[in-house]
């Protein structure tokens, strides 16, 4: 017998059908801690002003979003988890790591074995999600589900310590089948990340690499990229000191005119300088309510905004 497929939100599973509309990519909350050193908008802590935001969301359409802050680095389970109930959202959340910026120096992400940081990940997926972890070493275990991997690496890809971390990743998402999300820096040693996984047991329907549309000159590495099956999550949307939306949509039609419609997923990796209810520039309404017309007037038609929106995220999130 097939085993029907699930996918793992913070109040419980649900059937792929009931995903609907999906942001592939966000931060709905970050501790106050180390990311705000890295950059002040790196910190959303008032629920009252992420509970707007998302309402934002749900009133042009929106249905499920995924929150790509991992284990450690500032993720607010509890928050989360009120969040979907009070919203009536569906929200994936991650476990795994981000680039080590995200940590302090002392930090036990960088001193871990490969085998304790692949339980760790295992453990959250199965048991459910810490809801410390920023300060030492997770105590405070919640019964919400990790429904995602999140990986991350900085310029030079899946090498050194990275490697490890990138091992203990692959070591969860193989044993779980759960998705792989990986955070590329602006595009750079994406197919390296791709290899490594790969050659690791973890299918390319289950990995998802973000942030390859940072980049306008990175067009020919995407479709190499796109050309190995895995999904490819787009979020370099109204950030204008990369490119403008237009240049976004052209990217976005380039993947289309190549066959990798099935692949495209879209978010719009949200900071406090994106969000309107934290004085940001846009909000979590700007996708469906901007940028998608966009797509539409250029000749994307809506079946493709529906796979891209909808059928996409369906699958790349199942299990």
């Amino acid at each position: 017998m097939t085993q029907e497929l699930r996918i793992t939100t913070v109040r419980g599973s649900i059937h792929p059908e009931e995903m609907g509309v999906c942001h592939s990519h966000e931060h709905l909350f970050i501790k106050k801690g180390q990311p705000e050193k890295l950059d002040r908008a790196l910190r959303l802590d008032d629920f009252s002003k992420t509970q707007e935001e998302v309402e934002r969301f749900k009133k042009v359409g929106g249905r499920t979003i995924v929150d790509a802050q991992p284990l450690g680095s500032g993720r607010d389970v509890a928050n989360l988890v009120k969040l979907a109930a009070d919203t009536g959202i569906n929200i994936i959340a991650s476990t795994g790591f981000h680039k080590s910026g995200f940590y302090p120096d002392s930090h036990w992400i960088r001193e871990k074995s490969v085998g304790e940081l692949a339980d760790l990940f295992i453990s959250e997926i199965h048991e459910g999600m810490f809801a410390d972890g920023e300060e030492g070493w997770p105590q405070m275990r919640t019964t919400a589900k990790a429904g995602l991997i999140k990986t991350a690496a900085d310029l030079e890809g899946p090498v050194g310590r990275y490697a490890e971390m990138f091992e203990a990743a692959a070591i969860a998402s193989v044993e779980t089948g759960t998705p792989i999300m990986s955070h590329t820096e602006l595009g750079y040693k994406a197919m390296e990340q791709v290899v490594f996984y790969s050659t690791r047991g973890v299918p390319v329907s289950r990995q998802i690499i973000c942030h390859l549309d940072r980049r306008m000159e990175n067009a020919d590495d995407m479709l190499r990229v796109a050309e190995t099956g895995v999904y490819l999550e787009l979020d370099t949307i109204a950030r204008f000191k990369y490119h403008s939306d237009e240049e976004e949509v052209q990217l976005i039609r380039m993947l289309i005119d190549h066959g990798h419609e099935d692949q495209i997923l879209l978010g719009l990796d949200t900071t406090r300088k994106r969000m309107k209810s934290y004085g940001g520039e846009i909000g979590l309404d700007y996708l469906i309510g901007t940028f998608l017309p966009l797509l539409a007037e250029s000749g994307v038609t809506e079946t493709q905004v529906k796979k891209m929106m909808i059928g996409n995220p369906a699958r790349a999130y199942s299990k």
